[in-house]
C-alpha cells in the first residue's frame, strides 16, 4: 500500500475551485514530482496534505491511516512535513532556534540534539552561525535551514514547494544532490517544482497539473518525451533528463 494516497481530492476557495478530483500516490521510498504553470494548484495540493486547507471532496490516506478530517497537527506528529515556498524561516531568530523549531512537538530531547547536530554536520555553513540571525544567510543556506528544520519532525514524508525559486545554479545544483541524498537515506519525498527538467531527473514518477485538474501521470522520461510537455515547461536543454539512479547507487 501506498505511504501517501490522495483519491480524487477536491479544494475550493469560495466559488473558485481550486482542485477537481485529483489524486496521486507516493510509494515508500520514493520521489515523486507534479508539474504545473502558476495557478494550477500544485501549493493547494501541498496544503491541502498538511492539512492547512480542508478537502471539499475525496480522501487522503497516510501510513494506512485516513487523515482527510486530521488536524495539521496530527498529520505532522504522523510525519508529513512542508518546506513551503519562500523558505518561511524566522530571521529575527537564531539559526539553531529556527531548526528547533521544527522539532517543537517532539519531547525525545536527546535524539532532538543529535539529530540537529547531524544537520550541522551536513551544513556546515549553518553550523558556523548556529548563534547567529538567520537573516545573515544567503539565499541557498536559508532554503538548507528549512530543509533542516523540516528534518527535525523527523518525517516520513517531506514535501517542498519551489525549493529552487531565487537561487542561482549553483545552489539549485546542491539542492538537488541533497534532496536525492535524502532519499537515498529512506525519506520519501513529493516535489513541486519549477525547473521542469532537474524534477523530472530526479524523479521516480511525475504528474503534470492543469486548472486543478491532473492532465498527465506517469514516468518521467516518458513525460519528458511528451510533445505538450515539451513545448508548455521544457526547453532545449531539459528535454531529454536522465533517469533516476536507483536508491543503492545514490546511497554514499
Amino acid at each position: 500500500m501506498a505511504l501517501l494516497d490522495v483519491c480524487d481530492l477536491s479544494v475550493s476557495f469560495g466559488r473558485v475551485a481550486a482542485l477537481k478530483g485529483v489524486s496521486l500516490q507516493v510509494q515508500e521510498g520514493e520521489i515523486v514530482t507534479v508539474l504545473g504553470a502558476n495557478g494550477a494548484g500544485k501549493s493547494t495540493l501541498l496544503r491541502a496534505i498538511l492539512g492547512a486547507v480542508p478537502a471539499k471532496g475525496g480522501g487522503i490516506t497516510f501510513a494506512d491511516a485516513d487523515i482527510t478530517r486530521a488536524p495539521a497537527h496530527e498529520r505532522i506528529q504522523k510525519g508529513i512535513v512542508l518546506v513551503p515556498e519562500g523558505r518561511r524561516i524566522l530571521i529575527s531568530l537564531t539559526v539553531e532556534e529556527n531548526l528547533l523549531l521544527g522539532a517543537h512537538m517532539r519531547t525525545d530531547q536527546d535524539a532532538v540534539a543529535r539529530e540537529r547536530d547531524a544537520i550541522y554536520d551536513r551544513f556546515p555553513n549553518l553550523a558556523e552561525r548556529r548563534h547567529m540571525a538567520a537573516s545573515c544567510l544567503s539565499g541557498g543556506e536559508q532554503q538548507m535551514l528549512a530543509i533542516g528544520r523540516a528534518m527535525m519532525a523527523k518525517p516520513r514524508l517531506m514535501m517542498l514547494d519551489e525549493p529552487s525559486l531565487g537561487l542561482s545554479p549553483l545552489f539549485v545544483s546542491k539542492l538537488f544532490d541533497l534532496i536525492r541524498e535524502l532519499n537515498a537515506g529512506g525519506l520519501s519525498v513529493l516535489l513541486v517544482e519549477q525547473n521542469t527538467g532537474k524534477a523530472l531527473a530526479a524523479a521516480h514518477r511525475a504528474s503534470v497539473l492543469e486548472l486543478g485538474r491532473v492532465i498527465m501521470a506517469g514516468d518521467p522520461a516518458a513525460l519528458a518525451r511528451d510533445p505538450r510537455l515539451q513545448e508548455a515547461y521544457l526547453g532545449e536543454d531539459g528535454a531529454h533528463p536522465a533517469p533516476n539512479p536507483s536508491r543503492e547507487e545514490l546511497r554514499p
